[in-house]
């Protein structure tokens, strides 16, 4: 069993900065692992046809660029990824926990998917600021990755598993945790796949001079087609799902070292008999 009882009450300060820097933990490592992966899927995105698969696109990129060039970009990656993280995960909780004591107890538990939307969208805002404003792009894909988790925490313990959460012991909670995260990154990289695609079709237009036409978000739409749009799909679902799973992973598991409970399950709004430190 885990213990609920922390050193760091819930919803204080050091609550929120221990859920910051677990955030930076889950994201910075991650992003820095699958940035080979990342590579070719963008590559392939800008360039369809370019590689038979990501294995071949890993073999082209090795014989080419050398074994580093599968790295390029990792260093800004584990920077802004590392901040983004922090803002992210940190402000979830804090948007999570404000929002619900605005609209009451009651009212946070029976609409406690709204909560989540709403408190990852925050969240996901404050982030991009930290990372790069374009990433704002990527808010539908935030709000997805936090509430889907969120609820599919709650089904896996309520369907499939026979006890309480609190019953279970560190390492299936995290068990599920990581499930939830992976089921999660599914849905994110299936709702996000053609913005994601769309974005790094405009990032990879030429620049134009001045007077010449520039071409358009919608344009580029109509080129790619529908089929298009969703090119790069299967190594994003791969991707999104193994980064988003491992980054709830070491999320909870460092919750757990400091003594805090794991993710899910429970309601966002803090139980009344909790004392609060103020934000």
């Amino acid at each position: 069993m885990i213990s609920e009882t922390s050193s760091i009450p819930l919803y204080s300060k050091n609550y929120f900065l221990a859920c910051s820097i677990g955030g930076i933990l889950a994201c910075g490592p991650t992003h820095m692992l699958v940035t080979p992966l990342d590579l070719v899927k963008c590559r392939t995105q800008v360039q369809p046809g370019l590689y038979k698969g990501v294995f071949d696109g890993w073999k082209t990129i090795t014989k080419v660029e050398g074994f580093r060039g599968l790295f390029t970009g990792i260093g800004p990656t584990a920077i802004g990824y590392s901040l983004q993280g922090a803002g992210k995960y940190g402000f979830y909780e804090v948007f999570k926990y404000k929002y619900s004591n605005l609209v009451g107890e009651e009212a946070a538990h029976k609409h406690r998917t709204l909560i989540f939307l709403g408190a990852s969208a925050s969240a996901e805002l404050i982030a991009d600021v930290l990372l790069c404003p374009m990433e704002a792009l990527k808010v539908p894909y935030t709000m997805v990755k936090f509430a889907s988790f969120e609820k599919t925490v709650e089904i896996l313990y309520k369907t499939f598993m026979t006890r309480p959460k609190h019953e279970y012991n560190k390492s299936q909670q995290l068990g599920v945790s990581f499930a939830g995260g992976y089921i999660a990154g599914v849905l994110c990289a299936v709702v996000s796949h053609p913005a994601d695609v769309l974005v790094s079709k405009l990032n990879n237009l030429d620049k134009v001079k001045a007077g010449e036409h520039q071409t358009t978000a919608l344009e580029v739409i109509k080129k790619l087609g529908l089929r298009g749009l969703w090119t790069g799909l299967g190594p994003r679902i791969f991707m999104i799902g193994t980064l988003t799973g491992l980054q709830w992973l070491i999320y909870d598991t460092f919750k757990v070292a400091v003594g805090l409970p794991t993710s899910g399950s429970s309601d966002p709004a803090p139980a009344e008999n909790i004392k609060i430190d103020e934000v």
